[in-house]
């Protein structure tokens, strides 16, 4: 059975020493196995979906479904980097790392400029969350001048950036520094912010590690298909090639579903 080596590094080592600290376990990893080494990214603290466990070891659903890929795929190694979502697409670009498995939306704009597998491996929705009780708040028009809580470059954000470019009065968006969405979530429960649109799952989870005072309201505004994320030239093109058959194999095999079971309680795989 191949080997597996998992990295996490902290944003400030992945900016400062993240190459150097990069180069060297690659290095390693390759000489052991002879495999190509490729580094994915995803964040720490987005469970169920990627998060560090109580070892500080990677985890969750996205990175147990590129181990599965990886467990299939000959000749190369993924080595996990954990990477704050506002410096993620800026990683790739870079080449501190070759693919994301963060739950990435295949929306039309990153199409555009990123390659995306052709198989969607997990099918997410958008809902709003409020404090306990508020009942003011129900659909993305109720939003319009609230204190939204926001990640920069998510599809969560985009997709209310989109709407303020018609509302008759925009959403206040308050971007997050910390990129933490628990923090987020956390200052909705303290009236420091009125609301948070994310993803069901990723919320539900939260709340409950946390105890928050903290609902989703309304019905989900829009469905999205999640997919891995590559950069666009030669070495993504290879890539998505040899990731799309297994990733379509697992989803035939119900590998994918049984993650899906095992991190999140229910079955969200695409058609």
């Amino acid at each position: 059975m191949k080997r597996n080596y998992y990295l996490s590094v902290s944003i400030f080592l992945l900016l400062i020493v993240g190459v150097a600290l990069s180069g060297c376990s690659s290095k390693e990893a390759a000489s052991a196995t002879g495999d190509q080494v490729i580094l994915v990214g995803t964040q720490n603290d987005y469970p169920p979906f990627a998060f560090a466990d109580d070892n500080n070891e990677l985890t969750g659903y996205d990175v147990e479904v590129v181990k599965a890929i990886d467990e299939q795929l000959d000749g190369y190694t993924f080595e996990f980097v954990a990477v704050p979502w506002d410096s993620m697409f800026l990683a790739l670009e870079s080449n501190k790392i070759q693919a994301i498995a963060d739950q990435v939306a295949k929306t039309p704009e990153r199409q555009e400029k990123y390659l995306f597998t052709d198989e969607s491996y997990f099918a997410s929705q958008t809902v709003i969350a409020v404090k306990t009780g508020r009942e003011d708040i129900q659909t993305i028009e109720d939003l319009e001048g609230k204190k939204v809580g926001a990640l920069a470059g998510d599809s969560y954000t985009l997709l209310l950036e989109e709407y303020n470019k018609k509302a008759a009065q925009p959403i206040d968006l308050k971007y997050s520094e910390s990129g933490n969405p628990s923090e987020i979530l956390q200052d909705v429960q303290n009236g420091r912010l009125d609301a948070y649109v994310n993803d069901p799952i990723m919320v539900n989870a939260v709340l409950e590690k946390n105890d928050l005072g903290v609902e989703i309201v309304g019905q989900p505004l829009v469905n999205d298909d999640m997919g891995i994320v590559m950069k666009k030239g030669e070495q993504g093109e290879k890539l998505k090639v040899l990731i799309d058959p297994i990733l379509k194999e697992l989803k035939q095999d119900g590998t994918l579903a049984e993650l899906s079971k095992k991190w999140t309680g229910g079955e969200y795989i695409p058609e």
